[in-house]
């Protein structure tokens, strides 16, 4: 059945194909259309794939020159969850750490802190001990999985908190327990007999938000399954719509995807790692981004799938130029974390001709899960940011006193899905803030055509996005005030050709006091991540400008110092 609308497309897949069956579900006290048959938590959608991935002979992971055929990864996940149940006493609710670069021993404890019904709390890779400090004792995580850099930052944390620390990789060398020596010791690999609720809590993952510390989203089993069907859906529908492409009669490539971007983030998570499982793709992961290395990774092993931050795609086309490359597998060139530059997509295009270039937006709050758009769509539209995605999502757009704003008037964009978080950890003031019956504020700023393109415009929030890192102002002011030169602080972004923003911070020393802009970015590393750290400081000889509350006015100080960047 070809030649539909996306409207009918979407209608004859939800009422002709079982997996896809939407119903009305009450959830909280808020009733959300769902689907029905979706697997129950996510030990069983990652089990129940097992066809998808002809019984688990295909090869399913790479990584470095390693290799697992997705029963190897199963079997590897099983054992780590009886390890977790048998030698550390973790159930369901536990919360268990995550604190590592990418790597497979970050998807197998992902996987098998789920399958014992625990909670994993994904750590930031780059967060300083104070950041880390902060986000254990919130989460209340004593069992950490990490690698040798997050351990040596988290043993001075390790008595006041009582943490027991199992190494992975070269933390096995420094850490009380070792990763490869538990599996090894464990050979049961059965699937553990664990009962689990689809509304019981997946996962917390930290956001930045407008206060000084990261808040901890909540994600349940039922959120996280709810999006990566919602992905899945859309390639079911494509093949349908009035404008798809002839259907070959050669069997489609196998879809592959590369992991560039942290699986500490939903970017990497959901709609690459989760998604593969359900979808029958193969992943390779990279530690770190190097753009000469994705090419030779994604020519190599025929990868038809990358999504990364703007900046990635960007150094990926100039790798693949230099290397003379055209990559033909890929299929699809997605850009998430961050807005992607319009100019960038005619050049994708051109350098790809293969590849569909897409955007899209989500959120932690959301489950990666929101706006996208892709191919002749997002050719005619670079600037905007999408559809929102069905058939599970709601959308409205709201004015300052929570109104509905008129279409194509800016408003705060809010959203109802069962995709949404259930809470900010040990926030409930924060969650109240943000939900009411289901509805999502988002704090970004947008309007919708008559055509359901949507816009995005500003930010409510004070949060700079610096290659699709997430940084809260006030994480930075906190930290550039501890400075025992500093009066004043205001942290605001920068634009920035590569990045697409940097920190820049209007600063105003205690009289009698001396700093230059490189001691006090010398003094921030041992206070916040390096990426936080401000790339410019404009000192003020006068206070910083206020407006008729008295606060600092973070605008009319970023527009006086941007006109003097160098």
């Amino acid at each position: 059945m070809i030649g539909l609308t996306h409207e009918q497309a979407l209608a004859h897949v939800t009422s002709e194909n079982p997996a896809f069956k939407v119903v009305e579900q009450n959830i909280r006290g808020v009733s959300y259309r769902v689907f029905e048959n979706a697997p129950p938590h996510i030990a069983a959608m990652l089990h129940g794939s097992r066809p998808q991935h002809n019984d688990g002979v295909l090869e399913y992971l790479v990584f470095e020159g390693e290799r697992w055929t997705f029963d190897e990864f199963c079997a590897d996940v099983n054992r780590m969850a009886h390890v977790l149940r048998d030698q550390f006493g973790v159930t369901n609710g536990t919360p268990v750490g995550i604190a590592m670069r990418n790597c497979p021993e970050l998807m197998i404890m992902t996987m098998a802190i789920a399958s014992v019904g625990a909670v994993t709390v994904f750590v930031n890779a780059w967060w300083t001990t104070a950041e880390l400090d902060y986000a254990l004792s919130d989460s209340g995580a004593k069992l950490v999985f990490g690698d040798g850099d997050r351990f040596k930052r988290m043993q001075p944390l390790q008595d006041d908190l009582q943490l027991t620390l199992v190494g992975v990789r070269d933390g096995e060398a420094i850490a009380e327990h070792s990763y490869t020596n538990l599996k090894n010791a464990n050979k049961n690999s059965a699937i553990p007999d664990v009962v689990i609720a689809p509304d019981d809590d997946f996962a917390i993952m930290y956001s930045s938000g407008t206060t000084g510390h990261p808040k901890g989203v909540v994600q349940t089993h039922r959120g996280a399954i709810n999006a990566v069907m919602s992905w899945l859906i859309q390639a079911v529908m494509a093949p349908m719509v009035a404008d798809a492409e002839p259907v070959s009669n050669n069997p489609a490539p196998r879809p592959s995807v590369l992991i560039v971007t942290p699986l500490f983030h939903v970017t990497a998570t959901h709609p690459m790692f989760l998604l593969s499982i359900a979808a029958g793709a193969k992943i390779a992961v990279m530690p770190k981004w190097d753009a000469t290395r994705a090419v030779e990774i994604i020519r190599d092993e025929k990868i038809t799938r990358f999504l990364g931050v703007p900046t990635q795609s960007a150094d990926l086309m100039v790798a693949a130029r230099d290397m003379n490359e055209r990559l033909e597998t890929l299929d699809f060139l997605g850009s998430g974390g961050a807005k992607r530059p319009a100019a960038q997509v005619a050049e994708l295009e051109e350098l790809f001709p293969n590849a569909e270039v897409a955007t899209g937006w989500g959120m932690t709050e959301t489950n990666a899960i929101g706006i996208g758009m892709l191919g002749a769509d997002y050719s005619a539209r670079p600037g905007a940011a999408g559809k929102l995605y069905p058939p599970l999502q709601d959308l409205k757009f709201l004015d300052d006193d929570g109104n509905e704003v008129p279409q194509g008037d800016v408003g705060e964009i809010t959203i109802k899905s069962p995709c949404n978080m259930r809470c900010y950890l040990n926030k409930p003031d924060a969650t109240a803030e943000v939900f009411q019956d289901g509805w999502l504020k988002t704090g970004d700023l947008g309007f919708i055509d008559q055509d359901g393109f949507i816009t995005i415009v500003d930010r409510k929030k004070n949060i700079i996005i610096r290659g699709g890192e997430n940084i809260a102002c006030l994480d930075v002011e906190g930290a550039l005030h501890r400075h025992p030169a500093v009066a004043e602080a205001c942290a605001f972004s920068v634009p920035h050709e590569r990045l697409g923003e940097v920190v820049g911070a209007g600063v105003k020393l205690k009289s009698g006091t001396k700093a230059t802009a490189e001691d006090i970015q010398t003094y921030l590393l041992d206070h916040i991540a390096k990426f936080k750290i401000p790339q410019h400081i404009w000192f003020q000889t006068d206070p910083l400008p206020r407006g008729s509350t008295d606060k600092i006015d973070r605008r009319v100080l970023q527009t006086a110092c941007l006109k003097n960047i160098t």
